[in-house]
């Protein structure tokens, strides 16, 4: 796997800076959070009061404002060298520092991440900037991977994979949700993940809830049981859902596991250069529909993927956006049955040139588990 390099972060400065240019900004405005560790390779060790910002300018040099007493951590980061550091002290008015990294008429865009209370000290300094939020003046500023994070999304979606090949082998009769999602946290940790973001086990009638909390139901035999698990890896994201079933599924569940299967199979082969993003999710929402369970599929067929486990693109109806080689997302229709069951299966994709290629390959079959 190739190292993440300063010049990786150099050329994402430039890559900002020019996307800010062509889209009419004068630059873009980081604060803590993905887009601050994507940009800067920096993350205050607490995000507290204290202002840190970065400004990258449509023309000119990125600059970091940093609390003083937090600038050696800055200074260390791989990005370090292509970014002018400056720092402020506790008694000290930080908006003024920071409003003196901005044009006083500027237009700019935003991190989403940004606290309230720093916006409005920054609206207050300069009444005559114009801001907007990075997710609506930029959706697809990181939505294209280079090769080296595609590779550790590649990695991160291997060890989610390992992860439900080693969970089909734990008990789940007689236990509770609350006690498998305990297994996929320790699991996906035993096998490289540094954070671990969900753990969704949904039982029975639990299933039908998509973003279903584990809970102490105890699941039983008979219960088709969703997993959706995933979280970080070496800074990048994994996404995956399978579904499993304790002993022998009725027909009626075996024809639903069957029909998502096919949308899920059917969407990924719509993935291709230049199609617009909403194509995806029409792909598996028509397999759907025709099996007479279209009204059960509430949810978008997916989302992107990379140092959050969701960012743009969106594949959902109205994002027209054409796909671009590079770009990582999740495909993961499913269908709802109220008070039943519930199935989802979801795989995270990468769209290439000579195609789509997953980057989860864990069985997609439906796994009798005891």
């Amino acid at each position: 796997m190739q190292e993440i390099t300063a010049r990786h972060f150099a050329e994402r400065l430039e890559r900002g800076a020019t996307q800010a240019r062509a889209a009419g900004f004068d630059g873009l405005v980081i604060a803590p959070g993905p887009d601050l560790a994507y940009f800067a390779d920096y993350l205050p060790v607490a995000t507290t009061e204290r202002i840190t910002l970065l400004v990258i300018p449509a023309d000119g040099e990125p600059t970091m404002l940093v609390p003083a007493l937090e600038h050696g951590g800055a200074a260390e980061t791989r990005a370090a060298g292509a970014i002018r550091l400056t720092d402020w002290s506790d008694g000290q008015d930080e908006y003024v520092p920071a409003a003196a990294l901005l044009r006083p008429d500027g237009r700019y865009a935003i991190s989403d991440a940004t606290w309230a209370m720093h916006l409005l000290g920054l609206q207050e300094k300069l009444p005559d900037v114009r801001f907007a939020a990075i997710s609506n003046a930029l959706p697809m500023l990181r939505a294209v991977k280079t090769g080296d994070e595609v590779d550790r999304l590649a990695a991160a979606g291997a060890a989610a994979d390992a992860t439900f090949e080693d969970i089909l082998r734990v008990p789940f009769a007689g236990r509770t949700e609350l006690q498998v999602a305990a297994d996929l946290d320790r699991l996906l940790r035993e096998h490289g993940h540094a954070q671990v973001d969900f753990t969704i086990v949904a039982s029975g009638p639990n299933g039908a809830d998509p973003h279903h909390e584990p809970g102490s139901r105890t699941i039983v035999e008979g219960d088709m049981v969703v997993l959706d698990f995933g979280g970080l890896l070496d800074g990048y994201g994994s996404d995956t859902t399978r579904a499993v079933h304790v002993g022998e599924p009725t027909d009626e569940e075996r024809e639903v596991f069957d029909v998502v299967a096919l949308a899920q199979q059917t969407a990924f082969e719509a993935v291709a250069v230049g199609v617009p993003c909403e194509e995806v999710d029409r792909a598996a929402r028509r397999v759907i529909r025709e099996a007479g369970y279209g009204e059960f599929f509430i949810h978008r067929v997916g989302h992107g993927i990379g140092v959050t486990t969701h960012e743009p693109p969106y594949m959902v109806e109205g994002e027209q956006h054409p796909i671009e080689a590079g770009m990582c997302f999740s495909i993961e229709p499913g269908i709802y049955l109220p008070g039943r069951f519930g199935v989802r299966i979801e795989d995270i994709v990468v769209a290439a040139e000579d195609g789509p290629h997953r980057l989860n390959n864990s069985s997609r079959e439906l796994h009798l588990v005891g």
